[in-house]
């Protein structure tokens, strides 16, 4: 990049061909930064994104995310196992590696956080300060792995930013409930499935906003805490019917609203991953979790937030359910 100067940042993104990894990659790009991105198979990454500096290596090894880190700012930790295989034994030891290219870099660390940390037992509003007593195995593994975080950020090795929201939708890369379960890509909505009971509030997140708030976050670099978590609000969905509207809304008719059949996930899942990951979070679905984001608004002055039909009229161009006018 031939208009880059000295005083250019790097940012380095581990999870650059995912959903939010790609987009926080991108909205960095675009405000001048250099952009880092690890990857197994880094010529097909490179292919797809030529703007990228592209490294091949993987994220289980340290040596691989050091080289790449040499230099950068920022480390942008967005990386996930394919299709959540080996979930729990891979995820600690992969941010493990981070932190330690983070310190010996001297890079800040960012993370897009879930709610999976927290229980039923602080529900319905939750704050960044709430008890975490999550009640499954991934959320227990999310608990470790903020601990790590905040251990490194307090000795002083790398400062941290974590990024809490909901459910995410938009953009077509993006795993969510949204384009996996409640909507078939590539085809016009005639119907949908909901995974929740109506009247149970659910909280969602547009893709490009969780991206906006981040890099937001980024620019304020040393003015926050060592350890800085921030909520987003986010789309709060307060009767379960909120979403289901905008999707009609946006596509002009009315459509038939089915239940998502949770009878057939325990059956599947001892021979599908992501069923078993689902049946993990699927209390989320049974309550309501509504997130405050008054620490982010008093630091930021104001939430990223696209209006919930712009949003919703993305997502569905962007996974092939809505032609664009």
């Amino acid at each position: 990049m031939s208009n880059q100067t000295e005083n250019t940042k790097t940012a380095l993104v581990l999870g650059a061909t995912g959903g939010i990894g790609g987009a926080v990659a991108q909205g960095l790009a675009l405000r001048g930064w250099r952009i880092r991105a690890l990857n197994r198979n880094a010529a097909e990454a490179a292919r797809r994104q030529p703007d990228f500096d592209w490294f091949q290596g993987d994220a289980m090894q340290a040596d691989d995310i050091l080289k790449a880190a040499q230099g950068a700012d920022v480390i942008v930790h967005a990386v996930n196992p394919p299709g959540y295989r080996n979930w729990g034994k891979v995820v600690v030891p992969m941010l493990d590696n981070t932190i330690a290219a983070a310190k010996a870099v001297g890079a800040r660390i960012v993370l897009p956080g879930t709610v999976y940390n927290f229980g039923p037992d602080v529900f319905p509003i939750v704050t960044e300060d709430s008890a975490q007593r999550p009640k499954t195995r991934k959320g227990a593994i999310r608990v470790q792995m903020e601990r790590r975080l905040r251990a490194a950020a307090e000795q002083g090795d790398s400062p941290v930013i974590i990024v809490r929201a909901g459910d995410f939708f938009g953009r077509a890369r993006a795993n969510s409930w949204f384009s996996q379960a409640m909507v078939t890509p590539g085809k016009p909505i005639t119907s949908m499935t909901y995974p929740g009971k109506r009247g149970v509030g659910h909280q969602w997140a547009y893709l490009p906003d969780v991206a906006e708030t981040m890099i937001r976050l980024i620019e304020e670099g040393d003015e926050l805490p060592a350890f800085a978590v921030y909520h987003m609000r986010g789309h709060w969905d307060g009767d379960g019917r909120q979403m289901i509207e905008a999707v009609q809304r946006v596509v002009g008719h009315k459509v038939k609203v089915k239940s998502f059949p949770w009878w057939i996930v325990p059956l599947a899942s001892p021979f599908v991953t992501f069923m078993r990951e689902l049946r993990e979070m699927s209390y989320l679905w049974d309550v309501p979790l509504e997130m405050r984001n008054d620490r982010l608004v008093a630091v930021l002055g104001e939430e990223p937030h696209t209006p919930i039909d712009e949003a919703v009229r993305a997502s569905l161009v962007s996974i092939g359910c809505l032609q664009t006018a």
